[in-house]
This record gives C-alpha cells, structure tokens and sequence, in this order.
C-alpha cells in the first residue's frame, strides 16, 4: 500500500536570520496521525523548523499543505494567557477560530475536562500554577480541533509532577489520532511520546528515523554529542 499523502511539507527550506542560517535546504513531510518529536542541542533548529513547517517564519524553498486545508494550532513553551476566567480564555479561543456558536459551549466543556480545570473554570487564568497554565494552554489548543498541533519544549519549564500530566494529555491526543509535531530536549519524552524522531544538528537534519530506530541506532551518539540531551 502507497503511503498517504503528507499534511504538510517542506522542500528545500532554508531560514536566514540575518548572516545566520538558521535552517538549510530542509526537507521534511508530516503526515496525518504521526507523533513527531524533534530533538537536538540549543541552536540546532528544532525551534526554527517548527515555525517553519507552522508557517510563521519568512524562507526560501515551499511549504505545501493538504489540498484539503489544514487548520494548526501551537503551544510555547510559555503559554499567553489573557486576563480572564479560564473558560474565557477557551471562549474566546473558539470564537477566533470561527467555531460555530452552537458548538462552543460543549468544547468548552470537553476542553475543561480534558485538562482537568472543570473546578477552576472561573478562576483567572493567570492565578494558575505554571503547570496548569500548560493544561490549559493545551485544552485551548485541542478545543480548536487542529490537523496539526505544534509544541515548543512544552514541559521544560515544569516540576516531574506536572510534566507528567502534560505528557499524559499528548498522549490521548495522539491515541485519538491528532498529529502532533513537538520539539523537545528530552529523549525520554520522545521515546514515550513519538512515532518518529527528526534530530537537528547545525541547521540541518541529521536523522529522520522512526522511534524505534532511532532508538536502536542513533539516540547514544546523540548522548554522546550533546550535553543538554537527557533520558528521564
């Protein structure tokens, strides 16, 4: 069987920041229901190609989507949130992204529960500890029912605790077939969470292997190599 078509693409990418090239002639597909986990040291990319491929930054080369029309969301490692309740700030999430009245309030609901918030719904978001900002960032993000969710580094800021629910929530969006593409220094994190492994180095891609590959093949010259990769 043919494989499917990808989500999205990129061909021949490159990303200058001034005299700094930041990526150079990527090429890379996403296609529906992976789990994507890229990985690397500080510098190497991860954070660039995932604004890339999200279509924010300016860069030579293409960027395809599905003809179908692909609706993306993103997390950063810091979350945004406004000063309003936290069913506001889903609110207010849906009905930018054009979710038709009717269905908000449900969404709401589900997102809540989702991240387990439903008791906090009209707290300020704001008051929320770092970690429940980060579930509630995801809820927001998941409310939208995105092709693709892009995550920048979304538990380097939190205690083993809270990292764990925000790995917990990953992973049920990815069973419920959500594609998912998360740059990460955490190697541990990418074996528990990918289906496949892109490693940055300088810019360029270095392995695009599978999880279980790149595990068996390429994961302790990474170790190795880079001393901010870790395994818990």
């Amino acid at each position: 069987m043919s494989e499917p078509a990808p989500l999205l693409s990129l061909c021949g990418v490159t990303v200058r920041y001034g005299a700094l090239v930041a990526l150079h002639e990527v090429d890379v597909q996403i296609r529906r229901g992976e789990f994507v986990a890229l990985v690397g040291s500080n510098g190497a990319g991860k954070t660039t190609l995932l604004h890339a491929l999200h279509g924010l930054l300016p860069h030579s080369g293409s960027r395809r989507l599905d003809g179908g029309g692909t609706t993306q969301a993103m997390v950063f490692q810091r979350p945004f949130m406004l000063r309003l309740s936290v069913l506001n700030n889903l609110r207010i999430a849906l009905w930018l992204a054009g979710v038709p009245r009717a269905e908000r309030a449900g969404r709401t609901r589900e997102a809540l529960q989702r991240a387990a918030l439903a008791d906090r719904a009209e707290r300020p978001a704001r008051t929320l500890s770092g970690g429940q900002q980060q579930r509630l960032a995801l809820a927001r993000a998941w409310a939208v029912r995105p092709d693709v969710l892009f995550l920048d580094e979304p538990t380097s800021n939190l205690d083993p605790a809270a990292k764990k629910e925000i790995e917990a929530m990953l992973a049920a969006f990815a069973a419920d077939g959500m594609t998912l593409v998360m740059s990460t220094h955490n190697l541990g994190q990418a074996k528990r969470l990918a289906t496949r492994v892109i490693h940055l180095d300088g810019g360029a891609i270095r392995a695009d292997l599978s999880t279980e590959r790149f595990f068996g093949e390429h994961a302790d010259w990474l170790l190795r190599h880079d001393a901010g990769a870790i395994l818990s």
